[in-house]
């Protein structure tokens, strides 16, 4: 299946584009399923007919879904205390009934994410439009598996399980009870769910089709988004340039809009990362209703886009050193920070923040040195004579 993440700040017709996305997908014969987070039923108001917890079909071939996180974190809360009772009971702890359960915070992001690996992961449609939160809320939540993951393997480490025979022994010794067998079978399923996501995130079939206004503020928006897919390796499929203003606009203040417009649009086509742009016109109001979405004359879905490569050049030969690529385009050097834990890199880049694994041959190099030019950091790594194996050897 492929997956297309409609991603844009909030008030750029997001959602709109999105349910045209799905509405052409489906016209031109492919099983779409639209999946929408929102509280409120804004994709309902996009398409002209309402979208709840279960799926329905809003067309021919085109399933609309807008899961209820309120109901899933009920049922994923009574599902837990099922599994814990042991511990409670020992803890003496009352349980929570089903009615008197509020999601927490965060709950409704997991909530999503699991829906969304859930569509994903159907044999029902070979389409999945997904319709993002804003762009803040939408790209921490994008590494949040990846995140979280990491979290569970310090707090929980996988190898610890194997020493299960032994916990009665450390139990007494430490004279306090060792952590129960279901805390780590609870980590590993979370561990299991989380992977999935995460699959379904960095998949080759999974792109992003970033939305935006035209104008100053929606310029700013698309370079901080565009940092942040790249520093998590997604794909950029196309610039949606939503709400265009025609040509003839009269004059008067609707003329400086139209300039500003024409402006960034320049800008947007002399930018190489947003080469694929398209330009959705302006109704002179809120599109409602399929017939509405028909006329935005959204693009189709294109094949899925080149992978994001992280590749490592092997510069052993001319300068001693192997040289990690990172693209990274609109990364300004300043805001830049790069710290080496282990065997791990944390790159800090503007207000994002990641730690990624090094791969295996630079695990037994010392960083030499790193540089930032034309949107790509160039990290240098030199052998390390007590780790590297002699040549020839």
């Amino acid at each position: 299946m492929r997956t297309i993440l409609i991603m844009g700040p909030g008030g750029s017709g997001r959602t709109t584009v999105a349910a045209a996305t799905a509405r052409r997908a489906a016209a031109e014969g492919t099983r779409t399923l639209l999946l929408g987070g929102d509280r409120t039923d804004t994709l309902g108001t996009a398409l002209g007919t309402g979208t709840g917890p279960a799926p329905a079909e809003a067309a021919p071939l085109l399933t609309v879904w807008r899961p209820d996180a309120a109901e899933r974190f009920r049922q994923d809360l009574t599902a837990f205390q099922t599994r814990a009772s042991n511990v409670l009971d020992l803890l003496g702890a009352a349980r929570l009934d089903a009615e008197e359960v509020t999601p927490l915070p965060g709950a409704e992001e997991l909530s999503f994410l699991r829906a969304l690996r859930d569509a994903a992961l159907s044999e029902r449609y070979d389409l999945l439009v997904v319709d993002m939160p804003p762009l803040p809320q939408a790209l921490p939540l994008l590494g949040l598996p990846e995140e979280l993951r990491r979290y569970l393997r310090r707090l929980l480490p996988p190898e610890r399980q194997a020493a299960r025979a032994l916990r009665p022994v450390l139990g007494r010794l430490a004279g306090v009870p060792m952590p129960s067998e279901w805390l780590y079978e609870t980590a590993a399923r979370w561990d299991l769910e989380l992977a999935a996501v995460e699959a379904v995130l960095t998949d080759r079939h999974t792109a992003v089709r970033l939305v935006a206004e035209p104008g100053p503020a929606g310029a700013d928006a698309l370079r901080t988004a565009t940092l942040g897919l790249a520093l998590r390796g997604l794909r950029v499929e196309s610039l949606t340039a939503n709400r265009v203003l025609p040509d003839a606009a009269p004059d008067g203040w609707l003329a400086a809009l139209l300039a500003q417009q024409r402006k960034t649009l320049a800008e947007w086509r002399d930018t190489e990362r947003t080469h694929d742009l398209h330009q959705v016109p302006h109704l002179g109001r809120d599109p409602r209703g399929g017939d509405d979405l028909d006329v935005l004359a959204v693009p189709a879905v294109n094949p899925a886009p080149a992978p994001v490569g992280w590749p490592v050049a092997d510069r052993l030969a001319e300068d001693g050193v192997l040289v990690w690529h990172i693209p990274l385009p609109g990364a300004i050097r300043d805001e830049l920070d790069l710290v080496r834990r282990g065997d791990e890199l944390v790159i800090g880049v503007g207000p994002f923040r990641r730690i990624v694994p090094l791969p295996s041959a630079l695990r037994r190099c010392t960083v030499a040195g790193a540089g930032l030019r034309e949107g790509e950091l160039r990290i240098r790594f030199a052998p390390d004579p007590g780790l590297w194996p002699a040549a020839g050897r």
